[in-house]
């Protein structure tokens, strides 16, 4: 077992998700601005490449459940277990409540959806607001392209403070490679205050600094509990036409009332 602690950030005060800020965040009845759960996401993969390396990066398959919010200054503890098949990392805030956990294995993994669900026809990007009717399940969103450069790379480390040799030698962080995830979700709807609440990733392969990776996504379901309205979207990122990741990334994309 591992345990080491940090104080959250949010960096995301000027994000168009105004959950990020202390108005509109009070508003649906938390204390103040949210903390990005990918930058949760960022923290909690530290201790399983502490001990497992590029092989974390290239190969394992991961779920990461958020449970409660984060606030600017929170002092977060996480807590590493590795077990015989599956490895766990815990997050708990200055109170001991449980804020997030992910878990972490090599020999199982989700089923990949049909890849013909990213095939066109498209949905029209022209950037609505995101509504119960606008969400298509299987309704393809356009493909992208990005470079994934040493600046964005360095940008996503700072924010999460890791200091692992890896990231300083080219390999990409997870917290960029799950908020790409946000970007496929954003490119695609105006979305002004919505939470990520979980996200389960499973890499083919690692991604490097100077790497141009296709993004290719589509929305698997959405559902409706307790007032909110939930969607889930399946993000692959492809490097030289061979998929190097793919994600099944869940958010509330309007909150109750």
């Amino acid at each position: 077992m591992q345990q080491y602690s940090v104080k959250a950030e949010n960096f995301s005060q000027d994000s168009e998700n105004r959950i990020h800020s202390d108005d509109i965040a009070q508003k649906y009845g938390f204390s103040g601005a949210l903390v990005p759960g990918v930058a949760i996401y960022g923290h909690l993969t530290y201790p399983l490449v502490e001990e497992f390396g590029q092989l974390w990066l290239d190969q394992a398959c991961n779920q990461v459940r958020l449970f409660k919010p984060t606030y600017h200054g929170d002092i977060l503890t996480f807590t590493y277990i590795d077990g015989p098949e599956k490895q766990t990392v815990n997050c708990d805030n200055q109170n001991g409540v449980r804020i997030a956990t992910l878990t972490s294995e090599f020999n199982s993994a989700p089923e990949t959806p049909d890849l013909t669900s990213l095939a066109p026809p498209y949905k029209n990007p022209d950037r609505t607001e995101i509504q119960w009717h606008n969400v298509v399940p299987y309704q393809a969103f356009t493909p992208w392209t990005c470079e994934l450069t040493p600046a964005d790379n360095e940008r996503y480390v700072t924010e999460v403070k890791d200091p692992h040799s890896l990231y300083k030698t080219g390999a990409i962080h997870p917290h960029l490679l799950l908020s790409l995830a946000n970007t496929a979700l954003m490119n695609e709807y105006k979305m002004p205050t919505w939470l990520h609440v979980g996200s389960e990733t499973r890499h083919h392969a690692g991604l490097y600094e100077g790497d141009t990776v296709t993004v290719k996504s589509v929305p698997l379901k959405k559902w409706q509990n307790k007032g909110h309205h939930f969607i889930q979207i399946w993000v692959t990122y492809w490097r030289d036409n061979v998929m190097t990741t793919e994600i099944r990334h869940t958010a509330i994309f309007k909150l109750a009332a």
